[in-house]
């Protein structure tokens, strides 16, 4: 498991093109009859995916975690942003289809990824975070999840937020996760940008055309610099930096918060005029 720790604001000024790669991209993600993690040191956040194919995967334990299984101390969100899956947590099946959200609790002994059909199979996204108490398993469909319309043609950033575990959804202990579909026409996301100091996010970002691109931004406002990000990208974005994006098409993307709380709207907005 690669682990990536937590960068200061003030040495992340010098960071060339590269490092900021290295500190903050998690790429190739994405394999077949694989699952890939990566730890980080940002509220202790895990981020992955588990992408079955031809056989399933489970959720294994990490040394790194120091626990008899994976959600011995933790909670999780799983997304799926491909074809039908079925994801079994202690012997009950629950199927994901594409933009579906299964919450998956502390205490949990056994995960189970599988695929409905090996030639369209599921890329199901994984947020983890230390938990405190054991919440139930919850199935969201994204037809249930709670939406909310932004932005307008006339500023390219017309998209529809669908939320699904936060204070409001489905009960965490700390995890805060769903995502963000850019209407065709809009490429901007989270513009005007934000902080919250009292959480981490990460963006896994999905649905990205063939020889498209997004510019995802990070840093201070004043000191801002940015990632070039493929389809299956994930970014991770320290509490001290803003994050927003243009892609050069439309696409979407799953946002996941860790930390202080679970109020979706606990942030810091950033006006335009100050961007730097």
């Amino acid at each position: 498991m690669k682990v990536i720790h937590s960068v200061h604001p003030d040495d992340f000024k010098i960071y060339q093109t590269e490092l900021i790669r290295e500190r903050f991209l998690l790429e190739n993600l994405v394999q077949s009859d694989q699952l890939n993690c990566v730890y980080t040191h940002y509220d202790r956040v895990i981020a992955g995916v588990a992408h079955p194919v031809t056989q399933p995967l489970t959720l294994d334990t990490y040394d790194n975690l120091k626990a008899e299984y994976f959600l011995e101390r933790r909670e999780i969100g799983i997304i799926n942003v491909a074809g039908d899956g079925e994801v079994t947590v202690d012997g009950t099946a629950y199927k994901l289809r594409k933009l579906d959200c299964l919450y998956v609790g502390k205490g949990v002994k056994q995960v189970i990824f599988s695929a409905a059909n090996a030639a369209k199979p599921p890329v199901f996204y994984l947020l983890s975070t230390p938990a405190h108490k054991n919440y139930p398993t919850a199935l969201m469909t994204i037809n249930d999840a709670e939406k909310v319309n932004a932005g307008g043609d006339d500023t390219a950033n017309k998209r529809t937020i669908n939320k699904y575990i936060h204070k409001a959804g489905i009960a965490s202990c700390q995890l805060v996760m769903g995502l963000t579909i850019l209407h065709t026409g809009s490429v901007w996301n989270t513009m005007p940008p934000h902080v919250h100091d009292r959480r981490m996010e990460a963006y896994f970002y999905f649905d990205i055309p063939a020889g498209q691109k997004v510019f995802h931004l990070m840093g201070e406002e004043t000191q801002s610099r940015h990632i070039l990000i493929d389809n299956y990208n994930a970014v991770i974005s320290p509490p001290w930096s803003m994050h927003s994006g243009a892609g050069t098409s439309n696409y979407s993307f799953i946002w996941g918060m860790g930390g202080e709380n679970l109020d979706y709207t606990d942030m810091d907005a950033i006006k335009i005029e100050n961007i730097r």
